[in-house]
């Protein structure tokens, strides 16, 4: 596994971030044990950067990464703009995941400078956390093109987490083009980068080899996080990264394993993805779109159309 400088925290990342809000119970619910073997395969291929915030509720499964080893990078993330907030969110991470300390914390989905500085007194807050050797980095995550370019400009902030994927599904604010002068702007200005939903929260899933050839030919992202479920997902990612040969029966696993789509509770229930639902799969319900399964055919066409981007496959 390829392992890069993350911009210029100091700290080492493969590639291969370890995206763990598919295996915690706001997604897939994997057990204690499972999350543990797919973790345990993922640590095996060389894979040392595990992803995760205070909304998943999963510290209990990666307290299980640390336990196998204990040098591994994790980056946690909140929605908090209090410094009581941030002080809440950080001790409940390293009491839960057994540690002295959290690699990375990032403010969760940021917009644009205005909303940075809104969020002033937690960032004031975590830079005395990192002088105080809680934290070794702090940044922010985004979904838009103007929070990436926006970011790039505070010294103060060492990390960056831009979604990006080879159509732009997700961003809120322009197109995956767009995006990729941001990222170089930010790469520049020496902030490290991880890219996130490079497979559009599984609604490219069809267009999966392309996705993958897109994002890992950006070479200003230190690392990329992806979701997994599944040892299977695990090898086959970590071959993707790695550009080895994958066998057939590993992508049939993958291609074969159970996936369905789902409507996050931040919908506005715009209809949207009901106008555009070529299979009268989804309707408008008290306000929220909701799904009949028997109907859903998987093309994933619904979640293009979906501006707050809470349409995903699992």
């Amino acid at each position: 596994m390829k392992m890069n400088a993350l911009g210029n925290t100091g700290i080492v990342v493969s590639r291969m971030c370890f995206g763990s809000l598919t295996i915690g119970p706001l997604q897939k619910n994997k057990t204690l044990a499972e999350s543990r073997e797919i973790i345990a395969a993922a640590l095996d291929q060389g894979v040392n950067f595990f992803d995760t915030a205070d909304l998943y509720n999963n510290y209990d499964h990666l307290k299980n990464a640390i336990n196998i080893k204990r040098d591994v990078i994790i980056s946690t993330k909140s929605y908090d703009y209090t410094a009581d907030g941030v002080k809440k969110r950080l001790h409940r991470a390293l009491t839960e995941l057994g540690r002295d300390y959290v690699d990375l914390y990032l403010l969760h989905e940021q917009e644009s400078r205005k909303t940075i500085e809104g969020h002033w007194e937690a960032i004031e807050a975590l830079i005395r956390m990192k002088d105080a050797g809680k934290v070794r980095a702090i940044g922010i995550s985004t979904h838009r093109v103007e929070g990436v370019r926006d970011a790039a400009t505070f010294s103060e902030l060492d990390v960056i987490m831009p979604l990006i994927n080879r159509t732009g599904i997700g961003i809120q604010d322009g197109t995956a083009e767009e995006m990729e002068i941001a990222i170089h702007e930010a790469k520049l200005a020496g902030k490290g980068i991880y890219g996130m939903k490079p497979l559009g929260g599984g609604n490219l899933l069809s267009q999966k080899q392309a996705c993958f050839d897109y994002v890992l030919g950006l070479e200003d992202l230190d690392a990329i996080a992806i979701g997994v479920q599944s040892v299977d997902e695990v090898l086959y990612n970590v071959k993707q990264f790695n550009g080895e040969k994958i066998s057939e029966a590993l992508a049939s696993a993958v291609l074969d394993a159970s996936k369905s789509l789902q409507i996050s509770d931040w919908c506005v229930g715009c209809g949207e993805c009901v106008r555009h639902c070529k299979q009268k799969a989804l309707f408008l319900k008290k306000g929220k779109a909701v799904l009949n399964k028997e109907k859903c055919v998987l093309c994933c066409y619904c979640g293009a159309y979906c501006k707050e981007f809470c349409i995903k496959v699992i």
